[in-house]
């Protein structure tokens, strides 16, 4: 699954402004600022009505330097500099309206202000500007516009609007789905470091949905998100090492990855972990320490792992038997749309173990399992039907399970 993430780049300039121009009162600020004396420069600034004195008077309120901090008439000196067209403090109105830093939050001035910044070239009011059309905040929610703006950031090497413009080429937001250009847009991100674009591009690599499969470039860019932190990428790649695909297969470097990200409580590492130890691989095989795991999991309401957990209680592996708590588990994974436990728990019910018996409801989630194509649920709920046992007999019904089964094995054999 792409991680689906979107920041809006609220950062406010806190650096004063340096002027070109020749102004005795601004010049005059600026040296009595350097000096320490703020007192003199806040005078001096008030004295120059040039939008980079009334900037910098702005960020002296914000921060309360040489004044006591006061949002409200920081937003007043950011204001008289914007309306001169003063564009990176036409930015900084623009954070300051939506967050409400100052003055009352107001995403149409929000926006406003970040329009007027974004069509005079800033990257970061073109990025908030497409975050907010992407958002509906202050503007009518549009994805073209959004991705427009997004570009126009992009193009300026704005790591985030990159990131946004790959995810929104990704999934066809604001235009056509184009898999090539997402790969363009998170490796301009990725080439920079930014762990979530690194992630995307691994996954991009990997999957094949919309570019060739590249399992080593893949893994190139899992490893590169993982040794940041990303817990996602760490299990991707801990996956990859697990199967030898793109790197050479080696489990204890797996489980290394795994087990970071399973400190961060990830589920899906303490089900993956839980395996490996179940079936020996990087580890020495044991059944109680694998049902520990993935008990981890499960109870974070990790689908596999509670189907998985459901087989271990009902097979006494890892853990005493115990069909009722197998049928808890199955359930539970059931009820997420896990075809196994789905035929495992109809399993339960038509032999009555851990259930009351109930061959209707046994029927029931074998047709649940095999409409995903489990090929036993299939089998089984075509036998029901041809001995009308526990259903009604239905023999077309049963014709066509026992062919939709045929198929898969055929397919399987070739």
């Amino acid at each position: 699954m792409k991680i689906q993430i979107e920041i809006c780049l609220l950062i406010i300039l806190h650096t004063l402004i340096f002027s070109s121009f020749a102004n005795a009162d601004f010049d005059a600020g600026m040296r009595a600022y350097e000096g320490g004396d703020y007192a003199t420069a806040v005078r001096e600034f008030k004295a120059d009505d040039s939008p980079e004195a009334q900037f910098n008077l702005g960020f002296m309120y914000a921060k309360g330097v040489g004044v006591k901090q006061n949002p409200a008439e920081s937003a007043k000196w950011y204001r008289k500099s914007a309306e001169q067209g003063y564009v990176i403090a036409q930015f900084n109105l623009g954070v300051i309206y939506k967050t409400g830093d100052g003055v009352e939050a107001d995403q149409k001035e929000a926006a406003r202000w970040f329009r007027r910044a974004a069509e005079h070239g800033h990257a970061g009011a073109q990025f908030n500007l497409g975050y907010m059309y992407a958002k509906g905040e202050g503007v009518s929610r549009d994805s073209a516009e959004a991705a427009k703006w997004y570009r126009k950031s992009a193009e300026q090497g704005n790591t985030l609007a990159q990131f946004n413009l790959a995810i929104m080429k990704e999934n066809g937001e604001g235009g056509e789905k184009n898999g090539i250009e997402a790969a363009k847009w998170y490796s301009q991100a990725a080439q920079k470091g930014y762990p979530p674009a690194c992630y995307n591009l691994g996954l991009l690599y990997d999957k094949g949905e919309s570019i060739k499969v590249n399992k080593k470039e893949a893994a190139r860019w899992y490893r590169k998100a993982a040794e940041q932190g990303n817990t996602d990428a760490q299990v991707r790649l801990g996956i990859l090492l697990n199967k030898g695909e793109g790197v050479k297969r080696d489990n204890k470097e797996a489980l290394k990855w795994l087990r970071r990200a399973a400190a961060k409580n990830r589920a899906m590492s303490q089900f993956l972990i839980g395996l490996m130890y179940a079936r020996g691989e990087g580890v020495k095989q044991d059944q109680k320490v694998a049902f520990g795991w993935i008990n981890k999991a499960a109870m974070q309401g990790h689908a596999p792992a509670e189907d998985n957990l459901g087989y271990m209680y009902e097979n006494g592996v890892g853990v005493s038997k115990d069909e009722k708590e197998a049928a808890s588990w199955y359930r539970k994974a059931a009820d997420q749309g896990e075809a196994h436990a789905q035929f495992r728990l109809g399993s339960l019910y038509y032999d009555g173990k851990g259930v009351v018996q109930d061959k209707g409801e046994a029927a029931k989630w074998f047709i649940k399992a095999a409409e995903q194509g489990d090929v036993e649920a299939e089998l089984s709920i075509a036998r029901m039907y041809k001995e009308g046992d526990g259903i009604q007999q239905n023999m077309t019904e049963a014709a066509r399970w026992y062919q939709k089964a045929a198929e898969q094995i055929h397919h399987v054999k070739h």
